[in-house]
């Protein structure tokens, strides 16, 4: 590049004054057969030099910047179809997480249902295990009292008895009778006799 920059300002230098004398001799208007020599000399060999020299790297830098682009297109191309890939993707495993999260709720809901029902089952059994177990306590006492009420009655006609007969019988072959008399009454027959 030196050298090029070199040889055309020894030329400019060596045609200056050559240009110099033959204007003055001559007017601007007239045509100087030898300036346009010299004019299209140095047009010639500054065009060469400049396509040798200038032209060549330019248009390969010109040409390695349009492949750059070419290229940085080309990635970004790419990368934007990549993205839409993946973005397809992260939107089909959201719905998929969605559509595992609403199984998850369903079956949770059932879940607690089932629960709910054995829960309610299980209560209803205790509940009825309850009234039963009442019921049978109550018979059990109502039995114990009438047990009672017999023994307190057997005392008593014993007691009234012996009163009435004034004599002492035996008391435990007295007791014997009034309690079998009294076992061979049923309840029934007692309230049916009131």
């Amino acid at each position: 590049m030196r050298t090029l920059l070199r040889s055309i300002a020894l030329l400019a230098l060596s045609a200056s004054p050559a240009l110099a004398e033959e204007e003055v001799k001559k007017s601007l208007l007239e045509p100087s057969y030898g300036l346009m020599v010299w004019t299209l000399v140095i047009f010639v060999l500054l065009a060469f030099i400049l396509s040798r020299y200038a032209f060549g790297p330019i248009t390969a830098a010109v040409r390695a910047r349009e492949q750059a682009l070419e290229e940085a297109l080309n990635a970004a191309k790419r990368d934007r179809e990549e993205a839409a890939r993946l973005l397809a993707e992260h939107r089909a495993a959201l719905d998929a997480t969605r559509g595992e999260a609403q199984k998850l709720i369903a079956d949770a809901r059932t879940a607690a249902e089932r629960v709910r029902a054995e829960l309610v089952e299980q209560a209803h059994a205790e509940q009825t295990n309850m009234l039963d177990r009442a019921r049978r306590e109550i018979e059990s006492e109502k039995a114990s009292a009438i047990a009672q009420l017999r023994r307190e009655a057997v005392d008593l006609a014993i007691a009234g008895a012996g009163r009435v007969i004034d004599r002492n019988l035996d008391q435990a072959a007295n007791r014997q009778l009034v309690e079998s008399f009294l076992a061979s009454v049923t309840p029934a027959a007692v309230s049916a006799s009131r």
